[in-house]
């Protein structure tokens, strides 16, 4: 699969917020249902929530794991070469630093 232009992302992004405000207006209107006269009886300190929770939840989820911008494998190899070459340099300064010390430490200190 082909990696997206710029312009390609841009045109999802606007379709995807054309689609999102036209569902808002869609809710709006349906938003004009008068409130129940009786008071809702709380169920053990719980909402009730209307539709379930959990698959909202989940469908919420997904929707914005769809929207993150993935790094290819190419980004992950890079990434991952970078992050050892730093321990690597880390490492070999410790043991350096290490070396150093423990010698100063028996030749100065404990003689």
């Amino acid at each position: 699969m082909a990696k997206q232009t710029r312009s390609q992302r841009r045109a999802r992004r606007e379709a995807q917020a054309e689609s999102a405000s036209a569902t808002q207006r869609a809710r709006a209107r349906q938003a004009t249902v008068r409130p129940s006269t009786t008071p809702v009886k709380s169920q053990g300190g719980r909402r009730s929530v209307p539709g379930g929770g959990t698959k909202r939840f989940i469908s919420e989820c997904w929707a914005e794991l769809k929207k993150v911008e993935w790094p290819s494998q190419a980004h992950v190899i890079q990434g991952t070469v970078v992050v050892l070459i730093a321990c690597l340099i880390v490492g070999v300064y410790l043991y350096a630093a290490d070396e150093v010390f423990k010698r100063l430490v028996e030749n100065i200190l404990l003689k």
